[in-house]
């Protein structure tokens, strides 16, 4: 199981996410980083060891403006293979979002207003370049579409398997800064009823949680708040080989 750190975005600086509660989001106070600036956190998290970096680009996903010019800088600096959630909902925004150095487009539940546009981005990108992100709170479908939040989330993974979906995240965003762990429920059902790799998060607050979802099968786990803080070090990663275990495919 892969471990991949998350940095969220919003007015332009990295900030501290806490139960999806954006109105009170305030800049990351972070052991790793002095800064709240994106570029240096992604410079941090390289040194960290990790190779590959979860952006969700909160200014794109409240249709404020998208960061495409960070995501270019933070690739240029660290190598990183960046996953970028901008709240893309056309074509032509995921190719921008793709052309500006980022190795796969994530296209959260929150944002999707139509199942289809699943289907054409992954016809138009291919698998390996979409993920699709199912965006929970306290287990129920969140979607700017009636139709999509009345699906059951296994309904919903398992219609957008077959729609062409390979990689999909699991995310309670009323766990999201709480330490509260993942939805357990909710990731062993939809391992157990579909056929994907499964990246899960929210809630992740010390190694027993990463052995949990390792147990359960997960192929990867996307961490802020316990980096941030220093609940989970990069020696206990290393010592346990979370650091180490290069599962999920970054071939990107």
């Amino acid at each position: 199981m892969k471990i991949i750190p998350v940095l969220d975005i919003l007015n332009g600086v990295a900030i501290q996410a806490i139960r999806g509660e954006r109105e009170k989001y305030l800049p990351v106070r972070s052991i790793l980083c002095e800064s709240a600036s994106p570029l240096e956190m992604a410079i941090a998290f390289k040194s960290f060891g990790f190779d590959e970096l979860y952006i969700a680009d909160l200014d794109a996903i409240l249709g404020r403006y998208v960061n495409l010019a960070l995501y270019k800088q933070i690739k240029t600096k660290t190598s990183l293979n960046l996953m970028v959630d901008a709240g893309v909902t056309d074509l032509e925004k995921a190719k921008g979002v793709l052309k500006s150095g980022v190795s796969r487009i994530i296209i959260g539940t929150e944002t999707l207003d139509n199942l289809d546009f699943v289907k054409r981005a992954i016809r138009l990108f291919g698998e390996d370049r979409v993920i699709v992100s199912l965006d929970l709170k306290e287990g129920k479908v969140m979607s700017i579409s009636e139709a999509i939040r009345s699906m059951d989330p296994t309904s919903l993974v398992k219609t957008l398997e077959g729609m062409g979906a390979t990689r999909m995240i699991i995310l309670d965003l009323a766990r999201v800064g709480t330490g509260r762990g993942v939805n357990l429920i909710a990731v062993k059902k939809i391992l157990q009823e579909a056929k994907v790799e499964v990246l899960a998060g929210g809630g992740i607050s010390n190694i027993r949680d990463l052995e949990e979802l390792k147990d359960v099968g997960v192929s990867g786990a996307l961490i802020a708040t316990a980096l941030h803080t220093g609940k989970i070090t990069a020696k206990e990663l290393k010592s346990t080989g979370f650091l180490l275990q290069l599962g999920y495919n970054n071939g990107l």
